[in-house]
């Protein structure tokens, strides 16, 4: 793999009204390119995400005046899908299927007046996962499928409401530092467990955002990178796991994720090991999946993700940097794209005043549907033969 990110666009993000989701797109896509130091016309590849409202697709070539693409496709794995769109990206630009790619999520489900809740009342749902018997009385509700991974975890390993508290103070602490995060007041452990249950074991501030907004990320070759308006990022590893759990007893549903393989294989492509892992940016959908998400790496113990939250290991300050925009409960919600968009600057070393003072290897989660799909992303300002 020899490909590297050279453009990132970022539109406004949360509670941004009176623009569709096609808007979005093509205004992310466009800041990414002129980011980049590119033109449109530069653009011979278009890969498109969208949310929960399922609006953005291949007609975003016309919104944007892309003629005469190489690359063209909609891409579906939910949270999962920024990291496989930047797989089909950097293996496009390395074997010639394309010269320079754009890769956009965007998503307008929130409407002016309405709750984040209303956001997602109504909409189709993908098919969820676990026995069939725990779907007909838990219901088809994402938190309430989340909140049964979250309580067997807990029953397994003894993870506490506490332990997974302290990824939401720690996280928000990261996102007092970033101008672009929704939730910048600080949080306490005491109201994070006096905020209202949501499904339990999660309470509201185990939950992530409801956002609109768009983020897009240019990729071409490693080569013509350097001559480039930015730092190129390149993309050292990726990896996805797709565990399919079995409707049966014995599925590690809630115990182990797609993340146990997405993680080692993306490691293995980039040739390093947890321990070079400067910055770790993860899909944070819950408080409960950065938790599982951290044993399955490898970051800890299985078991021992919430004792090692609890011990300050992830907030500012401590030895692995997390979610160091605020991630998806506290920054903002888009997907994917949320965990790379901060992996991107913080790799450029453009994250200012939360900037990590390394970042020579920047590790990546997706995680999509109930801990049914995986991506990941190892990142670094260096080629491969230059890290470590």
């Amino acid at each position: 793999m020899d490909a590297a990110i050279v453009g990132l666009g970022i539109t406004e993000v949360g509670r941004v009204y009176g623009r569709s989701a096609p808007d979005f797109a093509a205004d992310a896509v466009r800041r990414a390119v002129t980011d980049a130091g590119l033109t449109l016309a530069d653009v011979d590849g278009l890969l498109v995400s969208s949310g929960t409202t399922q609006d953005v697709d291949v007609s975003l070539q016309r919104r944007l005046g892309l003629r005469d693409l190489r690359l063209l496709s909609a891409m579906q794995a939910f949270g999962a899908t920024a990291g496989a769109m930047l797989a089909h990206a950097a293996a496009a630009v390395t074997h010639g299927l394309a010269d320079v790619v754009a890769c956009v999520f965007a998503d307008a489900p929130r409407r002016a007046g309405e709750s984040s809740g209303a956001a997602y009342a109504g909409r189709r749902r993908y098919a969820l996962t676990g026995a069939p018997a725990l779907r007909t009385v838990a219901g088809g509700n994402p938190t309430v499928q989340y909140a049964l991974a979250a309580r067997r975890h807990m029953q397994t390993y003894g993870t506490t409401s506490e332990q997974l508290g302290a990824v939401a103070v720690a996280q928000r602490r990261w996102a007092a530092l970033n101008p672009l995060a929704e939730m910048r007041r600080p949080l306490t452990l005491d109201e994070h467990q006096a905020s209202r249950w949501i499904a339990e074991p999660l309470h509201l501030l185990d939950c992530c955002l409801v956002s609109n907004g768009g983020a897009a990320v240019v990729v071409t070759r490693a080569d013509r990178a350097a001559d480039l308006a930015r730092p190129p990022v390149h993309v050292l590893g990726l990896g996805q796991g797709h565990p399919g759990y079995p409707a049966a007893r014995g599925s590690g549903f809630g115990l182990t994720t797609g993340a146990a393989r997405s993680g080692a294989d993306a490691l293995g492509m980039a040739g390093v090991r947890t321990g070079d892992v400067d910055v770790l940016e993860l899909y944070d959908c819950y408080t409960y999946t950065v938790v599982v998400t951290l044993e399955d790496y490898g970051f800890c113990p299985k078991g021992e993700g919430g004792p090692f939250v609890a011990a300050g290991h992830t907030a500012p300050g401590g030895s692995l940097p997390v979610n160091t925009g605020g991630g998806q409960l506290s920054g903002y919600y888009l997907w994917g794209m949320t965990p790379l968009t901060e992996a991107v600057l913080q790799a450029r070393g453009h994250a200012g005043e939360r900037q990590v003072p390394r970042h020579d290897v920047v590790m990546v989660s997706g995680n999509g549907g109930i801990l049914d799909h995986h991506s990941t992303v190892v990142l670094s300002p260096h080629r491969r033969e230059r890290v470590r």
